[in-house]
């Protein structure tokens, strides 16, 4: 039998929401493996379909840095609440993300390390700059951010064929829109297309699991499992989830309308969501 450490059952909780004893079970069972425990406990009816966020363990601060066809994002950490709404603090971030935006990297260059030691010399708390995402545009795209008190943030790169199309207010307003949607509901993948294998593998299984005493035919089954796969799909996938200001549309019906609009042709090529102690 596996050694199942309590941190891990802990961690199996957090992530699931199902019982302590569930947990220590679906483990053992998995012998100790986290993905096959999470498995475990949603084909048992135990566990969410998607995982649950952990508590955010730091303070800190979300920052966007949007221009001349490039964007980024980084999180800066310190250690207390009132340090990240600090202007000083806020300021810095600022500063440190357009550093990024200039040095056009995803990488903690000398030059930014020695920035946020500058700030924990004046600020006189230690910090981290966790986490660094650089965009490079192309001049068929577009980005756009959002961001929440600082604390969730995201920014999302639409495409076009044709360039002229992101002058429009419509498009403009859409992909405000959008990198607020992405903020308040974290898609998991940009639309069906983008979902692993694997993923669609993992869900077909629980699905057949929890399908086992339904006593109908196959083909039956599996359109029930089909349909609960669409659902999971409107859950997850960015493209099918309800807009966020008009939740009888699906994000691409809006976009759809908004293209047509604009007589051209709109996509998102790419995103990111960063929430301030979460690692995704």
């Amino acid at each position: 039998m596996a050694d199942i450490n309590p941190s891990d059952v802990k961690k199996l909780r957090d992530a699931t929401g199902a019982g302590m004893l569930d947990c220590k079970n679906a483990l053992i069972d998995a012998k100790g493996d986290f993905e096959e425990a999470q498995k475990i406990l949603r084909k048992k009816g135990l566990a969410a379909a998607t995982k649950r966020e952990g508590r955010a363990t730091t303070e800190g601060r979300l920052c966007i840095a949007i221009r001349d066809g490039k964007a980024a994002i980084c999180e800066l950490t310190c250690e207390t609440y009132f340090v990240a709404g600090n202007e000083k603090f806020k300021a810095f971030g600022n500063e440190i993300v357009n550093m990024i935006l200039d040095a056009e990297t995803s990488e903690i260059t000398p030059e930014i390390a020695d920035k946020v030691k500058e700030a924990i010399s004046i600020i006189k708390e230690n910090m981290t700059l966790k986490r660094i995402k650089f965009f490079k545009l192309t001049e068929n795209q577009k980005a756009y951010g959002y961001s929440h008190d600082g604390q969730i943030a995201s920014i999302v790169i639409l495409e076009s064929d044709q360039a002229s199309a992101f002058d429009q207010a419509a498009v403009t307003e859409l992909g405000n829109d959008i990198a607020m949607h992405i903020t308040a509901f974290h898609p998991q993948f940009i639309d069906e297309n983008s979902v692993p294998q694997k993923f669609k593998d993992d869900q077909m299984e629980i699905f057949a699991a929890q399908s086992e005493n339904l006593n109908k035919p196959a083909d039956v089954l599996q359109k029930i499992m089909a349909g609960k796969l669409n659902k999971i799909y409107s859950e997850v996938c960015l493209t099918k989830q309800a807009f966020v200001k008009d939740d009888k549309q699906s994000v691409e019906k809006v976009m759809a309308a908004v293209a047509k609009q604009a007589g051209a042709a709109l996509k998102v090529a790419d995103y990111v969501y960063y929430k301030v102690g979460i690692d995704e």
